[in-house]
């Protein structure tokens, strides 16, 4: 079988990690990656080798010796498939524009509406119903690392609801535009979209989600309390998750106490860019009384989504083997292997 042909559309905090991640595919081959106009990251894409596609124009990477492979049409003619990293509403633009018109199948990013794919995706809970299809969509990073520790606790010993607050991150490190810088600021709607977001791949989940914003850039954290079916004791959650794929249990006593050591930690693995894709559950922080079920997640937004990118390129395809397709991803970018 030839290798999936993938093109990514936008090459911002996601597009290029899902560019470096499609490379490390032995089954994937990255054709090119589009950009709206000259930028450090583009000038990094050519240093590696990356075929570069115009959304714009050409003008202004011409002036910066960077030679184009050609406008996006020309990158879509030479692809099977397109993960599409752009903002909020553009992929659905595209869809409109570009992808429908020339039948090509595409993956969008969390930030567009359910309604702009034919499944929400996290692939350790819902792959089977991504399978072939045209358009899929990857939920948030918050919806992702919700799904990914819900799902196994929801399989074990049943969810009657799940009460979850959001302390979000105000922005990506690199974004000097957005905020706050010195203010706790609530999301007043109720629920935050991040409860029904889940329900869109854990649909028999029972969620009220909560969320506010703080002056970090590093992580988002989650509070969350599960009321179960049946009860459970500390050790069984615990067990539960370090087997379960993707989630990392860190420990107070490794001196692992913040989204900033999360970060450092990350780092120390040898991790590009520092990313951490799991999610990190606190082994400290986990409760349980009866069946009302404590924990505390971190979430890296920048990153714990990419491994879903990838995935979700192989269900698209036809790729019918879920487990082995995490398999593959996971030993690509080491995931769970220390």
């Amino acid at each position: 079988m030839e290798n999936i042909k993938v093109g990514v559309v936008g090459y911002g905090t996601i597009g290029k990690r899902v560019a470096d991640a499609v490379s490390l595919q032995k089954d994937m081959e990255l054709v090119g990656v589009t950009g709206h106009s000259y930028n450090y990251k583009i000038e990094i894409a050519k240093k590696k080798g990356i075929k570069i596609f115009a959304m714009d124009g050409i003008e202004d990477f011409a002036k910066n010796g960077i030679k184009v492979g050609g406008d996006v049409n020309k990158l879509l003619e030479q692809v099977d498939v397109v993960v599409d990293c752009t903002p909020k509403k553009i992929g659905r633009e595209n869809k409109e524009k570009y992808y429908l018109p020339q039948k090509i199948k595409a993956i969008f990013q969390g930030g567009e509406k359910p309604d702009v794919g034919d499944a929400s995706f996290v692939a350790q809970c819902n792959y089977d119903q991504a399978l072939n299809k045209d358009y899929i969509r990857v939920v948030s990073c918050n919806t992702t690392g919700l799904c990914r520790t819900l799902y196994p606790i929801n399989k074990k010993f049943g969810i009657e609801s799940v009460h979850a607050t959001m302390v979000r991150r105000a922005a990506d490190p690199w974004d000097i535009y957005h905020g706050p810088i010195n203010a706790v600021v609530p999301v007043l709607e109720l629920p935050s979209h991040h409860g029904p977001d889940v329900q869109t791949v854990l649909p028999d989940v029972d969620i009220f989600t909560t969320a506010m914003s703080v002056p970090t850039t590093l992580m988002h954290m989650h509070s969350l309390i599960v009321d179960m079916k049946k009860e459970a004791s500390t050790e069984e959650i615990l067990d539960l998750f370090k087997k379960t794929t993707r989630i990392r249990v860190v420990r107070n006593a490794e001196h692992i106490r913040s989204t900033a050591e999360v970060m450092e930690f990350a780092n120390d693995l040898g991790r590009s860019r520092g990313d951490m894709f799991e999610i990190c559950v606190w082994e400290e922080g986990i409760g349980v009384e009866g069946k009302k079920l404590f924990y505390l997640q971190a979430i890296h937004q920048e990153s714990d989504v990419i491994l879903e990118n990838i995935d979700a390129i192989r269900a698209a395809m036809g790729f019918k083997d879920g487990k082995k397709s995490i398999e593959m991803t996971n030993k690509s970018l080491g995931v769970n292997s220390f």
